[in-house]
C-alpha cells in the first residue's frame, strides 16, 4: 500500500505539533510547516518532513504543497491549523492588524485549500480538516475579530464540504474549546496593547484577566485531545463534519445554541468579569 500523506500547518507547537505526532503514529508520511523550522526539530527527530511555510505568502504556500506532491506523488490529509487570536475592543483594532488576522486565520487556510483540491480530486480522496474554535460558534467581548475569523471559516468549510464531496474529499471541522497553548497568553497580550486605555479599559482588564488566569489554566485541556479527535476523523469510513472537544466547548456551543442573544450575551459578561455599566 502507498503510505498516506499529511501537511499540517502551525506545527511548531501546541495542537499542530500534536497533530503531526498524531498522524506520524497511525503511519501518515507527515510535513510539519511553520514560519519556523527551528522550533519543530523533535519532529524531525522523529522523521517528520519540515516545511517552512508562511500562510500569508502564496509563493510559500505554492511551494509546500509543491515538495509534497513532488515528494510523494499524492496529498492525503490537509490540517489547517496556522492561527492566533488577535483580542481587541473592534474600535481599537487597526484594520491593517484585523486584516492580518483574516489573512492568516481564513485566506491562509482557504488557499492552502484551493492548492491542495487538485491532488485530491485527482486521486478521488483526501481530508481537509479545518481548526476552528468554539469561538466560531460563541462570541465574546473584545473578541470581536478573532471571532469574525472563525465564523468565516466554519461557513466556508461547510460550502466547501458540500463542493468537495463529489470527489471523494471529506471536509471537517475541529472545534477546540479551551487548550493548554500559547493562544491565551498571546491573545491576552494584544488585548492588553490594544485596548488597556481608553474608553475600554475596563473591560480589556477584566478578558485580559480571565484569558490568562491561573484558575482557568488549571481546567485547560491537553492539545492531545484535538489530535486524538483529528486522528478519529481521519480514520473513520464517514467522518462526522464537526467534533467539538477540549474545555467548555459543547456546553459553550449548546448554549449559544439554546440560548436568546441577550441571555446569552449576559452569561459570558458575568463569565468574563466585564462591567455590565459604564
Amino acid at each position: 500500500m502507498t503510505t498516506k500523506t499529511a501537511l499540517v500547518t502551525g506545527a511548531s507547537s501546541g495542537i499542530g505539533e500534536a497533530t503531526a505526532v498524531k498522524l506520524h503514529a497511525l503511519g501518515y508520511t507527515v510535513y510539519a510547516a511553520a514560519r519556523r523550522t527551528d522550533r519543530m526539530r523533535m519532529l524531525a527527530d522523529r522523521g517528520m518532513r519540515l516545511l517552512a511555510m508562511d500562510v500569508t505568502d502564496d509563493d510559500s504556500m505554492r511551494s509546500g504543497i509543491d515538495r509534497v506532491a513532488a515528494d510523494t506523488g499524492r496529498l492525503d490529509v490537509l490540517v489547517n491549523n496556522a492561527g492566533y487570536g488577535s483580542f481587541g475592543a473592534i474600535e481599537d483594532v487597526p484594520l491593517d492588524e484585523a486584516r492580518y488576522q483574516f489573512e492568516v486565520n481564513v485566506f491562509g487556510a482557504m488557499r492552502l485549500a484551493q492548492l491542495a483540491l487538485p491532488h485530491m480530486r485527482a486521486q478521488h480522496a483526501g481530508t481537509i480538516i479545518n481548526i476552528t474554535s468554539m469561538g466560531g460558534k460563541i462570541h465574546t467581548p473584545l473578541g470581536g475579530w478573532y471571532h469574525g475569523t472563525k465564523f468565516a471559516l466554519e461557513a466556508l468549510s461547510d460550502c466547501l464540504r458540500m463542493e468537495a464531496k463529489p470527489f471523494g474529499i471529506d471536509v471537517v471541522v475541529i472545534e477546540p474549546g479551551g487548550i493548554k497553548t500559547e493562544w491565551g497568553a498571546i491573545a491576552a497580550d494584544h488585548l492588553t496593547k490594544t485596548s488597556s486605555n481608553g474608553a475600554y479599559a475596563q473591560q480589556a482588564d477584566a478578558v485580559a484577566t480571565a484569558l490568562s488566569s491561573e484558575a482557568n489554566a488549571k481546567r485547560l485541556s491537553s492539545p492531545q485531545v484535538i489530535a486524538d479527535a483529528i486522528g478519529r476523523a481521519v480514520t473513520a469510513r464517514r467522518p462526522k463534519t464537526r467534533y467539538a472537544t477540549g474545555f467548555g466547548a459543547r456546553p459553550m456551543i449548546t448554549l449559544r445554541r439554546v440560548l436568546p442573544d441577550r441571555a446569552f450575551d449576559t452569561f459570558i459578561t458575568r463569565a468574563t468579569g466585564v462591567p455590565r455599566a459604564a
